[in-house]
C-alpha cells in the first residue's frame, strides 16, 4: 500500500521561510562506520539544522555505531556486506520508515549512495512528486579491481548513469571527478560540492615533540605519515612496497600509518618498523598529521581525499596518486608531488627528494597550507545550501555564521 504525502508547504512560497527547505538524506553510510563518507554527511546535518533547516536520515546502524550522529536518523533494514562485515547494505524502505517520512512532509529527497536504499528514494520522489538531488562521494569503478570485478565496469557505469541522470542536481567533490564523470555520459546538472577542513583541529600549531618523542621518534627524524581507514582499494600495496623501498635504499625516516580497519594486521606484519597509532580522530588525529612532514596517500580510489586536505591544512608537503581527488588538491611540483598510481619506484624517489630536501619540504609545506585556506567548512556548505533553494524554487538563504569545526564526534 502506497504512504499518501500529506499537505505541506509550498516549496516556492515567496518569502518562505526555513521550514519550507525540509531535507530527507537517504545514505549507505552515516553512523556505523566512521569514514569520509559519514563524516561529510553529518558535518552537513550539523549544518543545516544550525540554520533551521529540519533533516531526517535513512540510513543503515548498528547497535554500537562508530559515529555519534548528527541530526535525527531513522534506521533502515540492513545486513553485513559479504566480505566486508564493517559496511551494510540496506535491503528495503520498511513501512515504518515510509510513514514517518510522510509525516515529516520533507520539500527535497538528497541520494548520497545508488544502492538498493537510494533506488527506492529516487522511486519515491518521483511517487511524491518531490524534488530530488543526489551527492556522489564514490568512486565506484576504480574499486573493481581491487575486487577482481574489472570486466563489471561497463555495466557499472552504465548503471551509475541511469541513476544520476535522474536527478535534477548531482553534487561532486572535485573538478576531477567531474570530467570523469562527463566523460562517461553524465548529464544531469553537476554541481561542485568539495569538502571543508577544521582549521583549529588541523593546523602546524599541533606539532608536538612530545607525541614524536613519546613513539619513539628523534626530533631530527622525517617523519612519513599515511592516513585512511586500511582497507587495500586505497593503496595499501603501493604503501608497503614503498615505504620498503625506502628501508631497502636506506633512506633516513620513520613511517608511521594512522587508521584502521580489515587490513590492520596484513598491513602491519608486511610493515614491522612502521609506527602504527590505530584510529584517531579531533584533535589526536590533528597532532598526528603536525608532527609529522611528509603525508604519502598512494590511494587512486577518492573522489576527493579529505585526509589530503588535512595534512595540506597541517603544513605538509604530500606525494600522492595522480588521480580522481588528489589530482583536484594537490599541484605538483609547488605543494607536494602526484606520481602514477601504483609506480612504486616513482613513489619511492619522490619520498626520497623531500626526505632529504628540507628547504624544499618546507616550501611545499608553506605552499600547501595557504591552498588549504581557501576550503572552508561554512563556506562549503552555505553553498550547498544555496543550491537546495535552488532546487526547490526558494529564495537564496541569507549568509549565517558557523563555526568552521561543525565538529562530530566519533
Amino acid at each position: 500500500m502506497t504512504t499518501p504525502l500529506p499537505h505541506r508547504a509550498s516549496s516556492s512560497t515567496t518569502g518562505a521561510g526555513p521550514s519550507a527547505l525540509r531535507l530527507a538524506l537517504f545514505a549507505g553510510a552515516y553512523n556505523h562506520v566512521a569514514d569520509g563518507v559519514s563524516l561529510t554527511l553529518n558535518r552537513l546535518v550539523a549544518y543545516l539544522e544550525a540554520q533551521g533547516v529540519p533533516v531526517r536520515v535513512v540510513a543503515p546502524t548498528t547497535n554500537s555505531p562508530a559515529v555519534d550522529h548528527a541530526g535525527t536518523l531513522l534506521p533502515a533494514p540492513s545486513v553485513p556486506a559479504p566480505g566486508r562485515s564493517d559496511y551494510r547494505l540496506t535491503y528495503s524502505l520498511s513501512r515504518d520508515i515510509e510513514e514517518a517520512l510522510a509525516r515529516f512532509s520533507p520539500t527535497l529527497i538528497q541520494v548520497a549512495t545508488p544502492d538498493l536504499l537510494g533506488l527506492q528514494a529516487l522511486r519515491l520522489s518521483k511517487r511524491w512528486g518531490i524534488p530530488r538531488v543526489a551527492s556522489y562521494h564514490t568512486h565506484f569503478s576504480s574499486y573493481l579491481k581491487y575486487y577482481k570485478l574489472s570486466l563489471m565496469e561497463p555495466a557499472l557505469w552504465g548503471y551509475l548513469r541511469w541513476f544520476y541522470n535522474q536527478f535534477q542536481q548531482v553534487y561532486v567533490p572535485s573538478h576531477s571527478m567531474m570530467d570523469v564523470l562527463q566523460e562517461q555520459g553524465f548529464t544531469s546538472d553537476l554541481r561542485l560540492w568539495a569538502r571543508g577542513i577544521n582549521t583549529e583541529t588541523f593546523h602546524p600549531a599541533q606539532r608536538s615533540m612530545d607525541w614524536r618523542r613519546g613513539h619513539g621518534i628523534a626530533d631530527d627524524e622525517v617523519v612519513v605519515t599515511f592516513v585512511s581507514r586500511l582497507v587495500w582499494e586505497k593503496g595499501l600495496d603501493t604503501l608497503a612496497d614503498t615505504l620498503q623501498t625506502l628501508e631497502r635504499h636506506a633512506v633516513p625516516h620513520r613511517s608511521v600509518v594512522v587508521g584502521d580497519g580489515p587490513a590492520y594486521e596484513a598491513l602491519r606484519t608486511r610493515l614491522p618498523h612502521t609506527i602504527f597509532t590505530g584510529y584517531l580522530s579531533g584533535d589526536a588525529l590533528g597532532t598526528a598529521y603536525a608532527s609529522s612532514d611528509i603525508f604519502l596517500f598512494p590511494s587512486d580510489t577518492e573522489t576527493f581525499g579529505n585526509v589530503v586536505l588535512e595534512a595540506a591544512a597541517s603544513g605538509l608537503p604530500a606525494v600522492c596518486a595522480d588521480a580522481t581527488g588528489s589530482r583536484s588538491l594537490v599541484r605538483d611540483g609547488e605543494t607536494g608531488f602526484l606520481v602514477p598510481p601504483g609506480n612504486t619506484p616513482a613513489f619511492a624517489e619522490r619520498l626520497r627528494t623531500l626526505i632529504l630536501d628540507g628547504a624544499l619540504r618546507r616550501q611545499f609545506g608553506e605552499a600547501a597550507l595557504e591552498r588549504s585556506t581557501h576550503y572552508r567548512w561554512d563556506r562549503v556548505l552555505s553553498r550547498l545550501h544555496a543550491h537546495y533553494h535552488e532546487a526547490v524554487g526558494l529564495p537564496q538563504p541569507a549568509p549565517a555564521p558557523v563555526s568552521p569545526a561543525l565538529s562530530v564526534d566519533h
